[in-house]
């Protein structure tokens, strides 16, 4: 047996184990049989002599060719905000083992994969890979290009959303967006009543120590929330922030306060204020046009 035949004889013992990471982030059997097979292309080409952990090393490479993917999908739709990505496919490709393949579908579900369609790539990527398959953070780090520290709020974000949606549907990006700007007209107009038909009664507000240090404040409860934002927000504006429908206050075109919304069964659920300089880099926030 040469060299390559042992290498394909080790990458077959972790194929499973890639298919399962590949579904998990892409929601399609056939895509993560492609992403697998980019994976083995790739460590075809590459010297691994001097890997100890090539189940670690090939995770990796077949995140990252994931990751790859998602963005593919969001830049497809980044101008048709709102819009589901497209269907999760449940077929399996026709090299596939069938029983193989239901037993992975039904490790997951649809209602798991819906929600993880909310994510942006690097929250669900994130979240797929520390939660579900035990991956460090700092080995996850490198594969989305930031810290550890905001690898580690991206997968927390996500695992708030996943268990927001267990008691209701998550909202997909056009309602959450359609929500957002109802919020904004209404805090700036100081509509009291319109915010609170908008909020989730046990809606929490949640501020850094930045954000804390500008004079902002935490609140718990519609009441709350809709008196500390009614008449204000004047000068903010909505945004993408990683993906999700969102505002920032950006004095001359820079962020410097950042509200994250999670929204759950139509109503805002919690309000992320981040204004720590460091975690504000680590996002990604694009302004949109009102």
């Amino acid at each position: 047996m040469d060299e390559t035949e042992r290498l394909a004889e080790r990458f077959e013992a972790y194929r499973p184990h890639l298919r399962a990471v590949a579904y998990r982030m892409l929601g399609s059997l056939s895509e993560a049989e492609d992403a697998v097979q980019e994976s083995w292309f790739r460590l075809s080409r590459s010297d691994v002599s001097a890997v100890e952990n090539l189940g670690g090393w090939l995770t990796t490479v077949v995140a990252r060719v994931c990751l790859d993917l998602l963005r593919s999908r969001e830049s497809r739709r980044e101008d048709l905000l709102g819009e589901r990505p497209p269907p999760v496919h449940h077929g399996a490709p026709e090299s596939a083992d069938p029983e193989q393949e239901a037993v992975l579908v039904d490790s997951v579900g649809p209602a798991l994969l819906v929600v993880l369609d909310t994510l942006s790539p690097a929250e669900r990527l994130a979240f797929v890979l520390h939660d579900m398959f035990a991956v460090p953070f700092d080995e996850i780090a490198p594969v989305v290009g930031r810290s550890t520290i905001a690898t580690r709020q991206l997968a927390s974000r996500a695992r708030r959303r996943v268990a927001g949606a267990e008691a209701a549907p998550v909202a997909d990006r056009g309602r959450q967006r359609q929500i957002v700007d109802a919020f904004l007209a209404a805090s700036r107009g100081g509509r009291f009543e319109e915010l609170l038909t908008l909020l989730d009664p046990e809606v929490v507000v949640r501020v850094d120590g930045a954000a804390l240090a500008m004079g902002a404040s935490g609140a718990l409860g519609a009441q709350a929330v809709a008196k500390t934002f009614s008449g204000r927000a004047q000068v903010a504006q909505l945004a993408l922030v990683d993906g999700a429908p969102g505002m920032v206050w950006a004095p001359n075109g820079s962020v410097k306060v950042v509200f994250d919304f999670i929204v759950v069964d139509g109503r805002i659920a919690a309000i992320d204020m981040v204004a720590d300089p460091e975690q504000l880099d680590e996002m990604d926030v694009k302004v949109l046009a009102e």
